[in-house]
């Protein structure tokens, strides 16, 4: 009778074989992944600064922040804010409280932050650079104009500062335009730059903070999830 088995020699050389194959499938598959890895998109993660840190502690399920930079802008942000909250509420029976919102005031729409003691004391020297003139006497502002709750002429349809940070809504205010404005005010008037930006500081208004720079804060918004809009 023949014996159709493998001699035990042949079955080692398969063996031997088998693994070798099993071996380089193993390198193969390492060296896949070592290079997949290799190239594979690294997950940005920005870097955290303490002087931010304001952002990511603002209670709220959506996060918006409104950017002004000329005045009509910063008078436009409260209509803007006033819609985003009240649609908010109308159409998802939602609050006010789910929004962590923040107006930033910068480059022209700085002095909106400001108290009316400030704007009464230089509406003079502020009427070149706000450069709008109420559109019912043609005449420049002597108060805010976000000060205002029976404007519903202006762009701001009666929304003031304090009944938008009524709200929750935080506002950051340009800390560089802030000290190029006092410059300019000491120029003309004569007093003293530190001595009216520490002034300017001091007014503004209730639920404000100053930031570094506006176009700053306005980026570093992005990082921490907020949705950014342009009121101009």
């Amino acid at each position: 009778m023949s014996d159709h088995s493998n001699p035990p020699s042949g079955r080692r050389s398969f063996l031997s074989r088998l693994g070798f194959v099993a071996a380089g499938a193993s390198v193969a598959a390492a060296v896949a992944g070592t290079a997949s890895a290799q190239t594979a998109p690294r997950r940005f993660e920005p870097t955290r600064h303490e002087e931010d840190a304001w952002m990511d502690q603002l209670p709220g399920g959506h996060r918006a922040y409104i950017d002004t930079y000329s005045t009509l802008g910063g008078i436009t942000a409260m209509n803007y804010a006033n819609n985003m909250l009240g649609s908010h509420a109308d159409v998802y029976g939602g609050s006010d409280a789910d929004y962590a919102m923040i107006v930033c005031f910068r480059h022209q729409a700085t002095p909106l932050a400001w108290s009316d003691a400030i704007w009464t004391k230089y509406s003079a020297a502020l009427a070149d650079y706000v450069n709008f003139p109420d559109p019912r006497t043609q005449q420049s502002f002597t108060v805010n104009p976000l000060h205002m709750p029976d404007r519903a002429d202006l762009a701001s349809r009666g929304n003031t500062l304090e009944t938008i940070a009524g709200r929750g809504v935080q506002f950051a205010v340009c800390n560089r335009a802030t000290r190029a404005i006092s410059g300019m005010l000491a120029r003309a008037t004569g007093g003293n730059a530190e001595e009216i930006y520490q002034e300017l500081v001091a007014s503004i208004t209730k639920g404000a903070r100053m930031v570094p720079a506006g176009v700053l804060a306005t980026t570093r918004s992005q990082e921490y999830g907020y949705s950014v809009l342009v009121a101009g």
